[in-house]
């Protein structure tokens, strides 16, 4: 073999060691490394729902408009609701008038010498009158009740948010606790990215992370928030009687869990769209892995 075949020899080893090499790196980086493309965007989901019930009258939002909170989302047929409070405040004002006469009544027996007005009977006063004033204060929170029931027949918005899939109309009718409207929480979106448990060595609260939208260039910045400390056992659940109903077959080919890791954003620009359910990968900067 010439001294030129042998030169050869040596560049095409060096070549396919250092591609091996190199590829031997890129797949470390692509198995341990903390990344991974199931990250769905997150954000808190508002049920909104009418403390009173009735008729709804009006709803004066639109379909995925952003409210301000405070804006009124829709309104119960408020005209039971301030017959209650006229009712309410004629309670207040004849239990009034009753705790008036009571009082005098007892002020003026309690000024009578014993001969004229017995011991019992001045108790008795002061007993009615006590009882007045409690019919006083009952008429009193009755009317506050009333006055609170009408003011929550107008539903506003408890957060600053987007209304979603909105689907109630004037006309139907809004029950006491079930939820009629969908509020997005324009300030709660956070991401959550699903890491294989193997590579959940490398990510630390604290961490920098990078976001990228399915379908969009710009990346995203925000940090580890944290990190779950349970998922569900699907090939394991609970007996009916609560034992464990342990799966007797063994899949000689297992799959790494995926861990749920909480990613905060940071300044996220003004002409990103953010809407729940999206798809992303997010990448841990982990200084601390080694990789």
């Amino acid at each position: 073999m010439n001294g030129q075949a042998i030169g050869r020899f040596i560049v095409t080893t060096l070549v396919v060691g250092i591609a091996v090499y190199l590829g031997y790196q890129l797949w470390l980086r692509y198995m341990d490394s903390p990344w991974t493309r199931d990250g769905r965007v997150r954000a808190d989901i508002i049920q909104v729902t009418a403390d009173v019930g009735g008729r709804v009258v009006a709803v004066p939002v639109r379909d995925n408009q952003f409210v301000h909170k405070g804006d009124v989302l829709f309104e119960v047929d408020p005209d039971r609701y301030r017959l209650a409070v006229a009712n309410a405040q004629a309670h207040l004002t004849a239990a009034r008038a009753e705790l008036e006469q009571r009082e005098q009544q007892a002020k003026r027996r309690a000024q009578l010498v014993p001969d004229v007005v017995s011991a019992e009977k001045n108790h008795d006063t002061h007993l009615a009158a006590d009882a007045a004033r409690a019919a006083f204060e009952g008429a009193k929170a009755e009317l506050a009740l009333a006055q609170l029931d009408l003011a929550r027949s107008t539903v506003r918005a408890p957060v600053n948010g987007y209304v979603t899939n909105l689907l109630l109309r004037p006309g139907d009718y809004a029950a006491v606790g079930v939820p009629k409207m969908a509020l997005v929480d324009a300030d709660s979106f956070w991401v959550y990215g699903y890491f294989e448990e193997t590579r959940l060595r490398h990510v630390r609260v604290g961490d920098a992370a990078e976001v990228t939208l399915l379908g969009r260039q710009a990346v995203l910045h925000g940090e580890v928030a944290s990190i779950a400390y349970a998922i569900a056992d699907r090939d394991n659940p609970v007996a009916a009687d609560l034992t464990a109903n342990v799966n007797p077959v063994f899949n000689w080919v297992r799959l790494a869990s995926r861990i749920p890791v909480r990613i905060s954003l940071k300044n996220v620009p003004a002409d990103v769209h953010l809407a729940a359910g999206m798809t992303c990968t997010v990448v841990i900067k982990a200084p601390h892995s080694g990789l």
